[in-house]
């Protein structure tokens, strides 16, 4: 007898069963433990009693300073950029049907940090204008590898070839870019690309929040689609979906995800491309988990944040994403060549 349950929001449909549920609950938890650290971390350390005084009004003036002005943003910014990312993962990989199918192997997330980059080195303008920048670079990079690979339709195999063409270009061309800028913009420039929330406030929080308010509804609301979608176009087109059209929603609603979250942080790498096989890992269910992806999004940001607060060095959150990334990626290549001679 299967054990799934089915929670109907408006026009959501969300499918349960209690293993999805004990695992988002347990990400949940972890989350907002971390986040929690992440907050009475610094140089002037803060308990979690503390923390949790100053969020209920309970605490001291310096206290609450320092946890709500100062740090909690950082928090905040980290959790939802986190979701946004795995969410984006999760669609991606979806549509085209390949686990190397994330924004930030298929173009998505380098065209947003060219985007940016013009805006820094060329145009000028401040952190808006970098944001604004950074968005329109997603959205133009994504238009153009969704007309180039529209042919009567677009199918997964050719998104991915044409986003990894595009992204080899692009990142050409940040390379052109930042060997051509003075020193100091060089260097801001470079520390961006790495992604980082050191200095993030409540103007880097407060529009991201927004944005996912209105892109996490909708990639929910696509989620019944998006599975009969990986059941192939023709058995999907015989179920009702209009595959073309969903698609296209799906692209819009996906690069929305990756364009505000690397607006407000920069282009963390691996995040997207990890943590929606971690959470299909963790459930154990075939398919693709949206909300389990962006919990586990969200925890592997402000876990990676939490361990550059306690590095010797000062390090951007987007090195340690990298790092532990590309030990992911060497284990999921080296686990899939020992299956393919199994």
């Amino acid at each position: 007898m299967s054990t799934n349950r089915v929670l109907r929001v408006g026009t959501m449909s969300l499918r349960w069963e209690p293993r999805v549920v004990v695992v988002c609950a347990a990400l949940v938890a972890l989350a907002l433990g971390t986040a929690v650290a992440v907050v009475g971390s610094g140089d002037f350390p803060v308990s979690a009693a503390e923390v949790v005084g100053a969020l209920t009004g309970r605490g001291e003036r310096a206290t609450e300073f320092i946890v709500l002005t100062l740090r909690l943003p950082r928090a905040l910014t980290g959790l939802l950029a986190g979701a946004a990312l795995g969410l984006s993962g999760a669609v991606f990989q979806s549509i085209t049907r390949n686990p190397l199918g994330s924004p930030d192997i298929i173009g998505f997330t380098t065209g947003s940090a060219t985007g940016a980059l013009l805006q820094i080195l060329v145009i000028g303008g401040g952190a808006f204008a970098v944001a604004a920048g950074s968005v329109l670079g997603a959205v133009l990079t994504a238009l153009a590898v969704y007309l180039v690979a529209y042919r009567g339709g677009v199918h997964g195999y050719r998104l991915v070839l044409v986003g990894v063409a595009a992204a080899a270009m692009l990142e050409a061309f940040n390379a052109y870019l930042v060997t051509r800028a003075e020193l100091r913009e060089a260097y801001e420039a470079a520390f961006w690309l790495t992604g980082s929330l050191n200095g993030r406030g409540w103007q880097h929080a407060w529009p991201l929040a927004l944005a996912m308010a209105v892109l996490v509804p909708a990639a929910l609301a696509f989620g019944g689609r998006l599975r009969m979608g990986e059941l192939g176009d023709d058995a999907a087109q015989a179920l009702g979906v209009p595959v073309q059209r969903t698609r296209a929603a799906l692209v819009v609603i996906g690069v929305g995800l990756v364009a505000v979250a690397t607006a407000a942080v920069g282009p963390v790498p691996f995040v997207a491309l990890a943590a929606p096989q971690l959470a299909r890992g963790l459930t154990r269910k075939p398919g693709t988990q949206l909300v389990p992806a962006a919990l586990m999004g969200a925890t592997l940001l402000v876990l990676s944040d939490l361990v550059t607060l306690h590095l010797p060095v000062a390090v951007p959150v987007g090195v340690v994403t990298g790092v532990l990334g590309g030990v992911y990626l060497v284990w999921l290549l080296s686990t899939e060549g020992v299956r393919g001679r199994a």
